[in-house]
């Protein structure tokens, strides 16, 4: 069963761009949410995207590490 993954981002930002491109590598298929498109979205995160949740958890803000990524994966963390 495929791990539900969000991706919060905005257009235009370098890192949402590098986030999603590991997500993708490593199997996931990030469900992307424009931060900007919401309100709520926009206050809680601003400034600190990408933001990436894995199974309902927040993993990652800013930069995704693809060795913590990995371990998560295998279920080590």
């Amino acid at each position: 069963m495929p791990l539900d993954c969000l991706l919060y981002t905005r257009r235009g930002c370098h890192l949402c761009d590098d986030a999603k491109l590991i997500l993708i590598e490593h199997g996931l298929s990030p469900k992307e949410v424009d931060i900007d498109g919401d309100p709520e979205f926009a206050a809680r995160y601003g400034l600190c995207i990408p933001v990436v949740v894995l199974a309902g958890r927040e993993r990652f803000r800013g930069r995704v590490d693809s060795v913590l990524l990995r371990r998560i994966l295998a279920g080590k963390d």
